[in-house]
């Protein structure tokens, strides 16, 4: 079944915005197939009105392609059965392909009602199929014979998915245990795109106000870009802020009002947990509707149900991790706070504890004093427009590709750039978006996504795909261009890393192509790509100031390279923290009664400040309970394992060695999910990882610490 049809559930909190116009057959785009440069999306052509129409239309055709499955008179077999279904949808497929990437990018209210309304329909739909009892009948025919079948391994893979996708879809249940099937899944899908809009709406609420006296401590960029914000609302001579990430963070790292910084840590962290968009209940909702499904398939709780299909496998090796870390990590997070608390007190004159408030900002001075690091400076030889080509070279280098802006390619929205991705000797790849700034009307954060996926199609073509990749970077102000982070340059690295998943598939079947990986999978070479931030030799080839053009002096890299370890006890707790208490939503075998009380005993292991009254994390944790991470966000940390593991062969045989980027493109980029994970990376790096690499990195242990620390589960 087509990816974008069975992932709706973890997508529908994705919204997008279009213009309203009246529709009819002739004109809405999505009834047909797209009459533009590489079938690219037309987006001027999109209406409001459209997306209702199109997915009715989609899900009608869909059903009769079923039908036509189901009645064939002929004995079920591979091809017709199980490559048949995987071909079906594709009209719903086209649609939705729009609809829910370009929801999180550029939403209105009109959008999330929309999308609201499509939900429960297009749950029903999919349960149907699921619940198909004709379907399932050939699908399990097919599989039980699937030893006498002579399938190669992509094909073999497509047959088990298909078989486990409706065995885990409830396929196998009966009477009233499906009634209830259907139920809970609908009900899901509601819940889980209420829980995603009410984290943008209320995001959308706030607007800080503050004079000239409240900017101690801001750095140039924050100031102008605050100035502009209120100019633009007609009041100059203030400054307006608001809680989205790069303005939050820029506030919380330099400003040296411990006032207005705990104001600014109390909102952000207090967003949905009352008032209309509240998500408290709604979250103790959604992860009681999980564990009611999982019990339907005979297991105690979701994580069991959910990690099945996973490199992890069950809980027990997710919390093994975990904790292998946790043990590993907090001395360190220990002896950093000491360090970072008597820095303090000497610089107030008086002794300092730290606050979750103050972390940011105590930390960047000791930063700033131990290695003369200063994020600011590091700026300007961050420009835009340099770091996509640094970003883009860094694949040219790896694998030979060329990236050609071509500004005949519709785009959603003017922000947006369209990119052909060619090979070295110039064939045609894919096109990939991109979306750099933050809006209104754009949820927070960072992603990758598809508007189409790379597959075979009937007639034996491959057809190409188009993948975006959206971040919320550092705006241009009327004075300066956009200059980066070194932080937002990493980030641009990941979503990259996930763009080239999907960019160099090479499969026969769209849900097996890209990222359709096992989670725990899928942020490999999204991480691998962070690497890349600390070598000189590939800074060297991009960064330069954008006013001089001078390259990035020798110095200035030095203080990336030697900082790179510093927090990492802090940031490996506070990544802990969330895997923790999304494995403990998860594990519930009751409904939680006190979210408040829950979520801080689920995190006290990792705890490292104080508990601040009024706040919490779970009620905008998007990625557990609307985007598709449930149970599933250690992945972050189990990947890391991998990018660290897999980077050191290239530390080893070089940056842009090319037999060892071949070998990871063929193996692990290429692939999607064709094979189990672990055959992939063992085919690529020779052996299963090891923790050791990331603790290395990581300057946990030394490289002299000889003693392999394995992932703690074996393959079998």
């Amino acid at each position: 079944m087509r990816k974008a049809l069975l992932a709706f559930l973890t997508l529908s909190a994705i919204m997008t915005q279009a213009q309203t116009a009246p529709s009819s057959v002739e004109k809405n785009p999505f009834l047909t197939e797209y009459s533009t440069i590489y079938g690219t999306i037309p987006f001027s052509q999109v209406c409001h009105s459209h997306y209702e129409e199109a997915i009715d239309r989609g899900m009608q055709i869909q059903n009769r392609e079923i039908d036509a499955i189901v009645s064939n008179p002929e004995a079920p077999t591979f091809e017709n059965t199980i490559v048949a279904l995987e071909r079906t949808g594709q009209d719903l497929n086209r649609v939705l392909s729009t609809f829910y990437p370009l929801l999180s990018a550029d939403s209105d209210d009109d959008l999330m009602e929309i999308s609201l309304r499509v939900s429960p329909k297009l749950s029903r739909h999919s349960t149907g199929i699921s619940l198909n009892e004709g379907l399932w009948r050939r699908i399990k025919t097919v599989y039980d014979s699937r030893k006498s079948l002579s399938l190669d391994a992509e094909d073999a893979m497509l047959l088990q998915r298909t078989y486990d996708s409706f065995a885990r879809s409830g396929a196998d249940l009966k009477g009233e245990r499906r009634d209830k099937y259907r139920e809970l899944s609908a009900s899901l899908s509601d819940m889980t795109t209420r829980f995603g809009q009410n984290v943008l709406k209320e995001m959308n609420t706030y607007e800080i106000w503050l004079g000239s006296d409240d900017l101690a401590g801001l750095p140039e960029s924050s100031v102008e870009a605050a100035a502009q914000a209120a100019k633009e609302k007609g009041r100059e001579g203030e400054y307006l802020f608001t809680l989205a990430q790069p303005t939050y963070m820029a506030f919380m790292k330099y400003s040296s009002r411990s006032d207005l910084r705990e104001k600014f840590y109390r909102m952000y962290n207090s967003r949905n947990t009352g008032g209309e968009y509240s998500n408290v209940g709604l979250m103790a909702d959604i992860a009681d509707t999980r564990r009611q499904i999982a019990n339907l398939f005979g297991k105690a709780t979701y994580a069991e149900y959910a990690l099945e299909k996973t490199m992890a496998e069950t809980p027990a090796n997710v919390n093994s991790l975990l904790d292998q870390l946790t043990e590993a990590y907090r001395p360190a997070q220990r002896k950093e706070f000491e360090e970072i608390e008597a820095y303090a007190s000497k610089l107030e004159g008086h002794p300092v504890k730290l606050n979750a408030w103050d972390y940011s900002y105590y930390s960047n001075k000791l930063k700033e004093a131990k290695y003369e690091y200063d994020e600011e400076e590091l700026r300007p030889y961050f420009e835009l427009n340099n770091v996509i080509d640094g970003v883009f070279g860094l694949a040219t280098r790896l694998y030979g590709l060329r990236f050609e802006h071509n500004p005949s390619i519709e785009v959603y929205h003017p922000d947006v750039k369209a990119y052909e991705v060619k090979e070295a000797d110039g064939k045609f790849i894919g096109i990939i978006y991109t979306d750099f700034f933050p809006r209104a009307s754009k949820r927070p954060g960072a992603w990758m996504t598809n508007f189409r996926e790379e597959y075979i199609d009937e007639s034996g073509s491959k057809v190409a795909p188009h993948v975006t990749i959206v971040m919320n970077f550092t705006k241009p102000t009327g004075s300066k261009p956009s200059l980066l982070t070194p932080y937002e340059v990493e980030t641009f690295l990941h979503e990259f890393g996930h763009g080239l998943h999907g960019l160099l598939a090479s499969t026969k079947y769209m849900s097996l192509s890209g990222t359709n990986v096992y989670r725990d999978f899928v942020e490999l070479p999204s991480q691998f790509n962070e690497n890349y931030l600390t070598q000189q030799e590939f800074l060297d080839g991009f960064a330069r100031h954008y006013q001089t053009g001078e390259a990035i002096p020798a110095h200035l890299v030095d203080k990336i390279v030697n900082t790179s370890q510093y927090g990492a006890g802090y940031a490996c707790l506070r990544q802990l923290g969330f895997g923790l208490v999304d494995m403990a939503w998860h594990s519930t075998t009751d409904k939680v009664a006190d979210p408040v009380a829950f979520e801080r005993k689920a995190m006290e292991a990792v705890s490292m400040f104080p508990d601040v009254e009024g706040t919490m994390v779970c009620p905008t944790f998007s990625h557990i309970f609307s985007g598709g991470y449930a149970a599933g966000y250690y992945s972050y940390k189990w990947a890391e394992v991998l990018d660290a593991d897999a980077f050191s062969m290239f530390l080893k045989n070089g940056l842009f060695d090319k037999a060892t980027a071949d070998s990871f493109r063929k193996n692990v980029l290429e692939r999607g999910g064709t094979e189990h994970p672990m055959e992939l990376y063992k085919r690529f790096r020779g052996q299963e990882p090891t923790i050791d690499a990331l603790l290395e990195r990581d300057g946990i242990k030394s490289a002299d610490q000889n003693l392999p620390q394995p992932l703690p589960q074996p393959l079998d």
